[in-house]
């Protein structure tokens, strides 16, 4: 679709009324699934790590299957996780379009991978430190939630960092086939439309935000460090 003449930056009405609405989407998508990604992904994470055998409760069963689980969400790529999950998505969400609908695949396809990181996070925690704890009477729980996770957090903030940025990449996938956002505007007009000027405005946009997330991460983890 082309409006009358030919659109510059500053009069075509794409640019000028779609992309903040498509920004907002993405912003939505993206904060909301990161939001239940940060809460299961620790959760998760924290089950791995002490779950392990060098944790704090070895249980090898559990390990197994938990790591088996979060292997295979980490393995399959996000277009065929959104296929796949179809169902899942519909029923929680009642839709499978629209940005909402979205936060399903972007969360399941976000949380393994964060796992992963708040796992290797708290991994790196000095177990001389966690061995003190236990020798001083402290329960499991008291470890995880006194030493491990105050220890680990600058680590987790990092890896939520991260995590947000490849959410907002996800997020530009999703907007291509049905979820809203930059990714549908840069996919409708950019490209369909061959609107370059959409493209390139999209494009800039998703650039900018992955910067703002990565400097403010970036503080929030040195502010939590008291190492």
């Amino acid at each position: 679709m082309r409006f009358d003449g030919d659109p510059t930056w500053l009069d075509n009405p794409v640019i000028t009324q779609g992309l903040p609405t498509a920004l907002w989407e993405t912003l939505a998508m993206t904060a909301g699934s990161a939001l239940i990604t940060a809460v299961l992904g620790v959760v998760v994470g924290v089950l791995l790590h002490n779950s392990s055998p060098g944790g704090v409760n070895p249980q090898p069963a559990l390990h197994r299957v938990l790591g088996a689980v979060v292997n295979v969400g980490r393995s399959l790529p996000f277009l065929i996780l959104m296929i796949a999950i179809i169902p899942i998505t519909r029923f929680i969400a009642g839709t499978t379009v629209g940005w909402r609908a979205m936060i399903v695949p972007l969360t399941v396809g976000a949380v393994p991978f964060f796992a992963r990181l708040v796992e290797t996070s708290l991994r790196e925690v000095s177990s001389g430190k966690v061995e003190a704890a236990t020798m001083m009477g402290a329960t499991r729980w008291d470890v995880t939630r006194k030493v491990l996770l105050p220890e680990a957090l600058p680590g987790i903030v990092a890896g939520l960092t991260t995590t947000v940025i490849a959410l907002i990449g996800y997020s530009a996938m999703a907007g291509a086939v049905g979820g809203g956002g930059l990714g549908a505007t840069a996919m409708s007009y950019g490209y369909n439309r061959f609107q370059t000027d959409v493209m390139i405005a999209a494009v800039v946009l998703l650039v900018v935000v992955v910067q703002l997330v990565q400097v403010v991460g970036d503080r929030v983890a040195r502010a939590v460090d008291h190492r």
